[in-house]
């Protein structure tokens, strides 16, 4: 009975997961829905902005599922990170993406990664623009992650290929 809940759960997930990938593909199909375009986003701190678009570049290649890459982009938002006061613990778990050549490790920690940002991000003055929360609850065994991007359509960073549109906004930030 104990591993039965815990599986039930994942399985209620994944297929949550899988139909609202299908609904997508149903919409587009069926309708002419236009693909969502990233909202253009600054922020006043040129080293926090930098570290926006360096982050998204990550992300990016996290959902491409390739490794290197993801070492590649992690190493420049290493260097972005050292310069913003307060940020270290968030340039090591960069730093620790670099080093690290296993992508499902990678993504693990991406996920401390994304939660630090997005504390960050949220304390930063926006001065045009929105970035949106997104949440995948299969990432991490289940445990789920969250992830930002800059705009409303979902590309799931944990999975790549395997579940791309798996997840939802949670939250928007947005000037204040």
């Amino acid at each position: 009975m104990k591993l039965f809940l815990p599986a039930l759960s994942l399985i209620f997930a994944f297929a949550a997961c899988n139909q609202t990938e299908q609904k997508t593909e149903t919409a587009a199909a069926t309708d002419s829905v236009s693909v969502s375009t990233p909202i253009e986003i600054e922020l006043k701190d040129s080293n926090v902005d930098m570290a926006y678009d360096q982050y998204l570049q990550l992300k990016d290649v996290l959902i491409l599922s390739d490794s290197v890459q993801t070492r590649t982009s992690a190493k420049l938002l290493v260097g972005t990170l050292a310069k913003i006061t307060g940020s270290e613990s968030t340039a090591k778990l960069a730093n620790d993406i670099a080093n690290e050549i296993s992508l499902s490790k990678q993504r693990v920690i991406f996920t401390s990664l994304s939660n630090e940002l997005i504390e960050l991000f949220k304390k930063s003055e926006i001065t045009s623009g929105s970035m949106f929360v997104q949440f995948c609850p299969m990432a991490n065994e289940g445990e789920g992650g969250y992830w930002l991007a800059s705009e409303t359509e979902i590309k799931n960073p944990y999975y790549g290929d395997e579940m791309l549109n798996c997840g939802e906004v949670k939250e928007t930030i947005e000037k204040k």
